[in-house]
């Protein structure tokens, strides 16, 4: 068996509404948006900042839904700007096809389309 690491789901463009050097790390991301992409606590995420360029892994930790919070915690914090544009996305190992989730946005990190 060939394992293949694929995405299984991304949230595009999200807006980051906060950032927390001092909490212990993680992103902290809207729970709507989270379960839309199939992501869920503590999974380990990829973020790429559209903004700035900037690449990183952390782990998901859900806001309350419909809050539209996403906010980079601990060292991530640091490597981004509140109103930066970022993609969030997750991937699992597997030897099956994957229907990927990708979550679209609006500029107040609302779902306007589920692809």
């Amino acid at each position: 068996m060939k394992l293949l690491t694929i995405c299984k789901g991304k949230i595009h463009r999200v807006t980051v509404t906060q950032r927390d050097a001092s909490y212990v790390g993680s992103i902290t991301v809207d729970q709507q948006l989270l379960d839309a992409a199939g992501i869920i606590d503590g999974e380990l995420v990829h973020i790429w900042n559209v903004t700035n360029g900037e690449r990183l892994e952390t782990y998901a930790i859900p806001a309350e839904k419909g809050s539209g919070i996403v906010c980079l915690n601990g060292a991530a914090a640091l490597r981004s700007s509140v109103g930066d544009k970022v993609i969030i996305a997750a991937f699992c190992l597997t030897d099956e096809p994957v229907q990927r989730k990708v979550v679209l946005v609006d500029e107040n990190n609302r779902i306007v389309n589920n692809i």
